[in-house]
């Protein structure tokens, strides 16, 4: 109650509370840790982006091969920024697991090519796997009743 009635004297004398606020939680949660890494990518922060990665980060999309270790996915999302500096994922539900957190969504500005309008039109699944607020794993999925179901994602 004291931090409550502390920030409300602070909003009458006109103080930022922002300037106020303490760190945010650390390590992360699993959720957090993937809406903070969507956020990073969302905005091309690769600085915000390494912070997130394990030093065994594994990036696995769709049957490729899996890029493993976090300076390699440095690299990549760098080149990934570089090439399509509008790629925006935007997460429609998110549902954890434990360590693990399913993500709904769809894209922008990626590879595809695609208009938005089109590419709005594709669903795509996420699995974030997560150990101590850092990401180990971000697997991009082909979205699947099967996958759907075994992720808890609605049908």
């Amino acid at each position: 109650m004291e931090a409550v009635a502390a920030t409300i004297n602070l909003v009458r004398r006109g103080v930022p509370v922002w300037q106020h606020c303490s760190m945010a939680r650390t390590p992360q949660p699993a959720l957090a840790a993937t809406v903070s890494f969507i956020d990073c990518v969302n905005r091309t922060d690769l600085d915000g982006l390494t912070t997130l990665l394990h030093a065994d980060h594994q990036l696995v999309v769709l049957d490729e091969p899996a890029i493993v270790g976090r300076d390699a996915n440095v690299e990549a999302w760098r080149g990934y920024f570089t090439a399509f500096p509008e790629y925006v994922i935007y997460p429609r539900m998110l549902v954890e697991h434990g360590p693990r957190v399913a993500v709904l969504g769809n894209t922008t500005g990626s590879h595809l090519n695609l208009p938005d309008e089109e590419e709005l039109g594709l669903v795509v699944i996420w699995i974030a796997e997560v150990d101590q607020g850092r990401l180990t794993r971000w697997q991009v999925c082909e979205d699947t009743l099967g996958v759907r179901r075994a992720l808890g994602l609605p049908m």
